[in-house]
């Protein structure tokens, strides 16, 4: 029987009892003899909780129901890129995402909401598992790198955070919520690592400024502290990282000059230099070798990781379609959008890491590992559909072995982002520079024959975007962009790849990126009570249920 089918595991429907609190209870236990004195007089504490951290990206099975789309930061990823306009799949039965690519159950009552808050929050809390463990005033070198680590770790959750929950304005949802609060710009609340039970159970959504104000902080930190020793992997975050977040900060902030300039600090300070055309087409280390000099951070999966020895409840399994094992291969094949493909030109190398329609010139080009032997595991042929995803390739381009095949690592910021966001950020004062920017990468890295056409900021701005989308696919970065901007999402029209139900267009930001706070939060935080934000779930029309037939 294949490894799908003697390890599919029934969905749950009732929703544990875990909240914010019950983080903090876990850390320090209360009438617990234990203090944070104490676990910073055990030897190794600190080392072990900060090597918790990357450790628990790769998490499988945080919720107690057990979900095959439960597999860590990744899966944060796939949910945001498949909330997009660029990711469509095929429809299929064992599709796990359905709830976020169909915007259904996306409110505060459903799995679909706990899954990402309690992620996110469990990884806050091992962030400042970390701090607590560290004497604040210490002047070890060591002691302060894993400080810095545990601060860039906190503020790269809290951004996620922000600009997921943050409430902006859509066209399927009211800002004046069903209790008649107006919940626009509000975040999530914050949890350090001295926030105690009786301040849990009453802390409020920050407001946009002073959560800007926190991460930052955090990051003030983290530059201060990442200067003493050399990081032994790249699944922490070094100085270079930091700055790359800062970048992303001031753009989630609209600070356009701050993002550039610490973009550029990002990229200086890394050293890194872009993929090549043969690096991004690469059969056996194609996005998933940590050790890629265009990685900055990442994770990394090694044989003896619990995600790893599932062989389908890890990124492997959803991101590529050539892992014949995996969930992607039996029927819910990973596409990139008709429409974002067709703006890439026929010498764009990426391209090739795309299934050609028929009758194109690039049919038979793509790059496979070797399409002869894609048989799924249940003995069916891989028929991939035009516009079938390439681009992630199984660990050492083994399609078959599980142990060879997931153990990959996984791209958390590339250098090639830093480049994207200051060419955006420079463009939006400075299109002229903009374009500059982004046609020397362009032709010097992806496609020869790129040009900008534009040439008004909102113009080089789009170009900038959609290359961005294309390049970050499967990577979870276009969300960010598409809600910061207010830009529409289209899956409705004619040759589109979307199947009926999920195939909505909106009118600018989907009401869906406005992520809902899960109701048993509320229960734990009163002062969560009547700020929710409004359930986006059905907000649009599928084709045959009001709306347009696709043409």
């Amino acid at each position: 029987m294949n490894k799908i089918y003697k390890t599919l595991i029934a969905a749950a429907v009732a929703l544990p009892t875990l909240t914010l609190t019950g983080c903090i209870e876990e850390t320090f236990p209360e009438g617990s003899l234990v203090t944070k004195d104490m676990i910073q007089e055990v030897p190794g504490a600190a080392d072990s909780y900060a090597l918790g951290m990357p450790s628990y990206l790769k998490a499988v099975f945080i919720l107690p129901a057990e979900m095959h789309y439960d597999f860590g930061y990744p899966a944060m990823m796939f949910i945001r890129d498949t909330m997009t306009g660029d990711m469509p799949v095929s429809p299929s039965g064992y599709d796990k995402f359905t709830g976020w690519r169909e915007n259904i159950y996306q409110g505060p009552e459903y799995l679909m909401s706990q899954f990402p808050w309690w992620y996110y929050y469990k990884l806050v809390q091992t962030a400042n598992q970390t701090l607590s463990s560290v004497d604040a005033e210490t002047e070890d070198a060591h002691m302060k790198m894993l400080m810095g680590y545990a601060y860039g770790y906190r503020a790269m959750a809290y951004l996620d955070l922000a600009r997921t929950y943050e409430y902006l304005p859509t066209d399927g949802t009211s800002p004046v919520n069903d209790s008649g609060n107006n919940v626009t710009k509000l975040t999530v609340p914050i949890v350090t690592e001295s926030v105690d039970e009786a301040l849990a159970r009453s802390n409020p959504r920050a407001p946009h400024e002073q959560m800007f104000e926190f991460i930052l902080g955090d990051l003030d930190k983290a530059e201060a502290l990442i200067t003493s020793e050399t990081r032994t992997s790249k699944t922490m975050p070094d100085l270079a990282c930091i700055y790359g977040l800062k970048a992303r900060l001031y753009m989630w902030d609209e600070n356009y000059p701050m993002a550039a300039e610490f973009a550029r600090k990002a990229i200086t300070t890394s050293g890194c230099t872009p993929l090549t055309p043969e690096e991004w087409t690469s059969k056996t280390d194609g996005f998933n070798n940590i050790n890629s000099h265009a990685w900055m951070w990442g994770i990394s999966y090694v044989e003896e990781d619990d995600a790893v020895h599932t062989a389908i409840i890890n990124p492997t399994s959803w991101f590529c379609n050539e892992y014949v094992e995996g969930y992607s291969a039996v029927g819910p094949y990973v596409m990139m959008s008709k429409s974002l493909y067709d703006v890439m030109k026929d010498d764009d190398c990426r391209k090739l890491c795309f299934v050609a329609p028929k009758g194109s010139s690039l049919e038979g080009k793509e790059i496979f590992i070797d399409r002869n032997a894609m048989i799924n595991s249940l003995g069916d042929p891989i028929d991939l559909p035009p516009y079938s995803s390439l681009k992630v390739r199984p660990g050492q381009g083994n399609m078959t072995e599980y142990l060879v095949a997931c153990a990959v690592g996984v791209p958390l910021m590339r250098v090639e982002e830093m480049i994207f966001i200051e060419a955006e950020a420079i463009a939006h004062s400075n299109p002229t520079d903009g374009a500059r920017l982004l046609t020397d990468f362009m032709t010097k890295y992806r496609c020869k024959s790129f040009s900008v056409l534009g040439t008004d900021s909102d113009a080089v701005v789009s170009e900038i975007i959609n290359h961005k989308r294309i390049e970050f696919f499967l990577e979870g970065q276009s969300f960010f962009d598409i809600k910061r901007l207010n830009l529409s999402v289209t899956r409705n029209y004619e040759g589109s790849n979307f199947y009926n139900s999920c195939a909505f267009n909106t009118n600018g930001r989907p009401a869906w990126m406005n992520w809902c706070i899960v109701r048993q939060e509320e229960n734990g935080n009163n002062a969560l009570i009547g700020w929710n934000n409004p359930d986006p779930s059905q907000a649009y029309p599928a084709p045959g249920e009001g709306g347009d037939d696709k043409k």
